[in-house]
């Protein structure tokens, strides 16, 4: 299949930064961010008619396009429907400090708001029950939807900087929800401000597109892409190249969408939604800057719209019916043969192994492939501390019952090994029937783990292949230890109406314990460095939690409550030494909005006298005062140098600042995750209202209680 269109634009394109809007409410105009601070629109249909204004220019490079001048690096785009006054679609552009809603057909800002927390990522639609569309950002830490004048509606926070959203109906009611990516490797979704659901990844989540129902698409800063259907992964695949942009388009015309991915490497693949089989592609010779879809031609058709880094665009068109599944152009037909010639060359091995092995039965030959009928693949999972010569890890522990050897051992796990996969091959000297293998897992989550071994005899030349998967435990580096005097300062308490055996359930399921707990009472020493940790449950169902990690103690309450079925957990929570460094970053973010504010006022000032002086200095020139002029250009000189050492402070201090706001989103964030449902999300609105009025002591009070009552 070839593109139906190409296009050479003379504008470097910024990768994930390309949007197609109709801006006077017919006629579509490919956008996109290019380097300067400045938004190229590309509109071929009304040549020649576009006025010029403060923000938007003709290029001289090329009639067709309009630039805009942002004057800030751009960080994201999007283009779409906002609000009810405007001809056609408004173009949304956000930077690391503003949010720009401009409407192209008129040439004029609807609104420009200051945005603290940054723009990383943008969408445009209908949130929920929120009834008018909103421009939704994901910055540090941070979500904020804007409607079309400039009003904030939704505001929350969310664990940690947001690199890719998308609004689509995940739960099947009728409304939208949001989907966020973020650097944390996970995937929330919230209903408005109600965090519902959470998947975890192994990457940064750097791009989401809805499919269609509730099945999405998604790509990884690792170079993975697959797809979801709710919280259920359909497939996945990896690549060495990176995915800058996915888009779901029906490609092969049989009225279900497929995956677009546009690769760092310039190939653009559409991929089944089912199983992930490829079945179209093709190749820039530059990276795939985006991907999106239009009527270009204004022929009633909607085209995949594909366009590079260096400018370079491509359209291509749904095929027609006659051609459905013959897709694939030669050099993929090349790879399909060679791919069946491979798999015939396996199959032919393998019904040789099988010959030979049989013959070696036959002749009573042991030392071919042969193994005990109760040869079995046996794990097992411990704890263990830190030694000189290694960390503290788990260990996992393959072993056979009989005196057959394992050759090597392939264990397949997410997030845990590089490359999700990790080979031990043991020396011929060292063979033996078991195996240990350290596993040191990043973070607390379950993971399933994929073992394959292969299995023989000592003289073995063949080996059986035996498969078994174990589950790793959440909280898995955690050695259970005797109480210790020096308790934890930190504490969550609350109350459950709950059994204590069905408690013990949950530490059972969760933890690695050499043997069975019986009591809910038990303490925790963390293989990870951060000291105590115990659990403690009384008899009135009051559950105390003691642990200075103020993030382990948000996962132990949100594993519990799932645990338990619990829709909503009020708790009680201090954590002095966290609270205290909150306090000490919430003085400094006051320290540098003062110096921000300073350092704006005095670069104001320099312009203006940077502006009388060019004209006295011109004045002399005309005059024929070179001596004054000379004086004058040499103050100019001077005072350019002390604006450039002026905006490298005010630069510096900002990303300060930056740093300070993320510290104090992700401080909500975890206080948030103490509580479970209502008393979550009051929480998270009650943090913000608190912060918004400048009150720190009716924060830490709402963070410690749930509610701003003293």
């Amino acid at each position: 299949m070839v593109p139906i269109f190409t296009l050479k634009l003379n504008h470097k394109i910024n990768p994930r930064m390309v949007a197609v809007g109709k801006f006077d409410g017919v006629h579509p105009c490919l956008t996109a961010a290019t380097q300067a601070g400045k938004v190229f629109i590309h509109n071929p249909h009304n040549r020649g008619q576009r006025p010029v204004t403060h923000r938007l220019s003709q290029s001289t490079q090329d009639s067709d396009i309009s630039l805009l001048n942002i004057n800030q690096a751009v960080t994201c785009l999007t283009a779409g429907t906002l609000g009810p006054n405007t001809t056609g679609d408004t173009l949304l552009v956000g930077s690391q400090t503003n949010l720009l809603a401009y409407d192209v057909h008129d040439n004029t800002d609807v609104f420009y708001r200051d945005v603290t927390d940054g723009a990383n990522a943008i969408v445009l639609g209908k949130l929920g029950d929120i009834s008018s569309p909103l421009a939704i950002i994901g910055g540090n830490c941070a979500l904020q939807g804007f409607d079309y004048e400039g009003n904030d509606h939704f505001w929350t926070v969310t664990g940690d900087n947001v690199r890719s959203l998308v609004l689509f109906d995940f739960t099947g009611d009728g409304k939208n929800e949001l989907l966020v990516g973020s650097e944390d490797f996970d995937i929330r979704v919230f209903k408005e401000d109600q965090l519902i659901s959470e998947l975890n990844e192994n990457e940064t989540v750097t791009s989401l597109c809805h499919m269609h129902g509730s099945r999405f698409g998604y790509a990884l800063a690792n170079g993975t892409v697959g797809v979801y259907d709710r919280t259920a992964r359909y497939w996945r695949i990896k690549s060495k190249n990176h995915a800058m942009s996915i888009h779901a388009f029906d490609l092969n015309a049989d009225g279900v969408v497929e995956l677009i991915t546009g690769w760092s490497n310039g190939k653009i693949d559409a991929r089944s939604d089912r199983t992930g089989e490829v079945i179209f592609k093709d190749n820039f010779s530059s990276s795939v800057a985006g991907v999106v879809e239009g009527d270009y031609r204004l022929d009633g058709q909607v085209q995949l719209i594909c366009t590079s880094i260096e400018g370079e665009v491509r359209g291509y068109l749904p095929a027609s019916k006659d051609l459905k599944g013959n897709l694939m152009d030669s050099n993929a037909e090349q790879d399909r043969i060679r791919e069946l010639s491979q798999r015939r060359q396996n199959l032919l091995l393998e019904l040789r192994n099988y010959e030979e092995n049989a013959k070696g039965v036959s002749q009573t030959n042991s030392g071919i492939g042969v193994i005990p009928a109760n040869t079995q693949l046996q794990t097992m999972l411990s704890v263990r501390a830190a030694t000189e010569a290694q960390k503290a890890h788990v260990e996992l522990s393959i072993s056979t019952p009989n005196e057959t050897i394992i050759r090597a051992v392939l264990i397949f796990a997410e997030g845990i090994f590089e490359g999700e996969s990790h080979v031990v091959h043991p020396s011929v000297q060292n063979l033996s029937g078991c195996v240990r293998v350290p596993i040191i897992p990043p973070k607390d989550m379950p993971v399933d783990l994929h073992i394959k071994a292969f299995v023989g005899g000592r003289t073995s030349t063949q080996f059986h292949v035996f498969e078994i998967t174990r589950q790793l435990p959440r909280f898995s580096m955690y050695e259970i230890t005797e109480d210790s005097p020096a308790a934890p300062a930190g504490t969550v308490s609350f109350s459950i109406n709950e059994r204590p055996q069905r408690v013990v359930m949950w530490l059972n399921q969760n933890f690695l314990l050499p043997e069975v707990v019986e009591s809910p009472n038990v303490t925790f020493n963390s293989l990870r460095g951060g000291g105590l940790m115990s659990f403690h449950m009384a008899s009135n169902g009051q559950i105390t939690l003691r642990t200075d990690d103020i993030d382990l103690a948000g996962d132990l309450v949100q594993s519990l409550a799932s645990f338990l079925a619990m829709e909503d957990l009020s708790v009680e929570a201090d954590f002095p030494s966290y609270f205290e460094e909150l306090r000490t970053t919430l003085t400094e973010v006051d320290e540098f909005h003062s110096v921000h504010q300073k350092l704006t006022a005095d670069m104001a000032d320099h312009s203006n006298y940077i502006r009388n002086m060019l004209v006295q200095a011109e004045d002399a020139r005309l005059m024929a005062d070179m001596k004054t002029m000379k004086k004058r250009y040499r103050e100019l000189f001077d005072l350019n140098r002390d604006l450039i050492n002026e905006y490298t402070i005010r630069s510096n201090n900002h990303n300060a600042l930056l740093t300070r706001l993320k510290s104090v989103n992700q401080a909500i964030q975890r206080a948030g995750r103490l509580r479970v449902g209502k008393a979550k999300n009051q929480v998270i609105a009650a943090c913000r209202d608190a912060i918004k009025s400048n009150n720190v002591n009716a924060l830490f009070r709402i963070m410690r209680a749930g509610t701003a009552s003293s």
